[in-house]
């Protein structure tokens, strides 16, 4: 639950809301989707990442993670993580190529992951778009370990990254 008082200035639909799944709480009522956006070397190796500094009035505010949040209703998952990457993170869908997603499910509630590369042809800056981020930044794969990460994507983060290819 957030942890300060919360922006009025939102983007709002009625997705938003808090699943309870056993002992804790989710985010989305119909599930949430996150973008993970890769940067590639010059030899086409991943080699960074954005990721957004959650607000500190935010669920686990102060922690680093990829922009995303509640689907709406009837939203599919990729459209859901490109919507709130734009929303967030200033990211234009359209120079976002989806190239896998991987599903987090628990009994009550799932969390999609969108990996995306940045599509040919385009250049993505991203920044904070709104009031959920403190900042939002491309962020080298070596340096990861140097953010305190929201703790469930510190926790998939492994097997993500083995999605990059």
């Amino acid at each position: 639950m957030p942890n300060a008082t919360v922006p009025t200035d939102l983007h709002r639909h009625a997705g938003d809301g808090w699943v309870t799944c056993g002992d804790h709480l989710h985010w989305g009522l119909f599930g949430a989707a996150g973008l993970l956006l890769v940067g590639r070397d010059d030899d086409g190796e991943p080699a960074q990442i954005v990721l957004q500094h959650r607000a500190l009035w935010s669920h686990m505010g102060g922690t680093w993670g990829i922009p995303g949040g509640a689907l709406a209703p009837d939203e599919k998952p990729a459209a859901g993580a490109l919507r709130e990457a734009a929303e967030e993170a200033a990211i234009d869908p359209a120079a976002v190529h989806v190239v896998g997603t991987h599903v987090l499910e628990h009994p009550a509630w799932t969390y999609t992951t969108v990996v995306a590369d940045v599509a040919p042809g385009y250049r993505i800056e991203p920044r904070a778009a709104d009031p959920e981020s403190l900042e939002v930044r491309w962020v080298g794969l070596g340096d990861l370990g140097s953010l305190t990460l929201l703790p469930a994507f510190g926790e998939a983060l492994p097997r993500l990254l083995t999605l990059l290819g």
